[in-house]
């Protein structure tokens, strides 16, 4: 299948039973898309939810990253096995590289995320928090083709270069934190449109974001609520000056920074 304009992100969901059973009622809802990580520690857990929800392997779009510190050819060889069993998968979806940094190296990398695809533990491809430079190089090292590119990505950091870059090469622009952390709350714009639709400023900002061609959004979201309502986004449609309006916006927040990411140098 492919990547639902909607999915579930499990980032800091690192208790068994919690993330669990987010998982479950997630599925039980109707998200047909999980996002995990090596790094959140909770890719069993994600395979628990998913089991007590009754959902085949094969019913779910399942992405997974790279921890940094395994970028190595060998280890993401190794750690991608590991992370299928972890996922009780037999090929996973979608496998990112989360950073582009520690062990990273395009020319060692890129060639086991090629031999994963070739083996079949791998069905696509994915990179998270890269450059627009960083993005180019990939693509040409890449024998697979670039599925899809994970990043923050919210009204207030819409990210105009690297979206018009997933347009033209045609991959996915994924957004985490696509409710900027509840931020989007007070905003003026997103409230007014919020307003007009009945719907909550979490709604608005995900509906935009699936609003915009290659574009998916991964809201996490814990409580039973939270997942119901985020899921309520996908009935929501934005008018055209719905869309005008919240793009206007122009106040930038990033919510995700430190000095050694990779938009901070380069």
């Amino acid at each position: 299948m492919d990547i639902p304009s909607l999915g579930f992100g499990t980032y800091q969901m690192d208790e068994r039973e919690e993330c669990a059973r987010a998982v479950e009622e997630a599925m039980e809802t109707g998200y047909e898309h999980v996002d995990t990580a090596q790094g959140y520690d909770n890719e069993e857990y994600v395979a628990e939810g998913l089991d007590a929800a009754g959902i085949d392997e094969s019913e779910v779009f399942v992405a997974t990253k790279l921890d940094t510190d395994n970028l190595a050819h060998d280890d993401v060889i190794s750690t991608t096995k590991e992370s299928a069993e972890k996922l009780d998968a037999d090929s996973i979806d979608l496998l990112y590289v989360h950073w582009p940094l520690n062990t990273y190296d395009s020319e060692e990398t890129l060639p086991a995320l090629d031999e994963l695809v070739d083996d079949g533990l791998v069905d696509r491809v994915g990179l998270s928090n890269f450059r627009p430079d960083q993005i180019e190089e990939a693509i040409e090292t890449l024998d697979a083709p670039l599925y899809a590119h994970q990043v923050e990505m919210h009204p207030m950091l819409p990210q105009e270069e690297l979206h018009e870059l997933a347009v033209e090469h045609d991959h996915q622009l994924v957004a985490y934190c696509p409710i900027a952390r509840g931020q989007v709350a007070d905003v003026e714009e997103i409230q007014d449109v919020a307003e007009k639709h009945d719907a909550t400023p979490a709604q608005v900002s995900l509906a935009w974001l699936m609003a915009k061609e290659n574009v998916t959004a991964i809201p996490k979201a814990a409580s039973s609520d939270h997942i119901e309502e985020n899921f309520g986004a996908l009935d929501l449609e934005l008018e055209e000056e719905d869309v005008e309006k919240i793009d206007g916006i122009e106040e930038r927040t990033r919510i995700v920074d430190f000095d050694e990411a990779p938009w901070n140098h380069g």
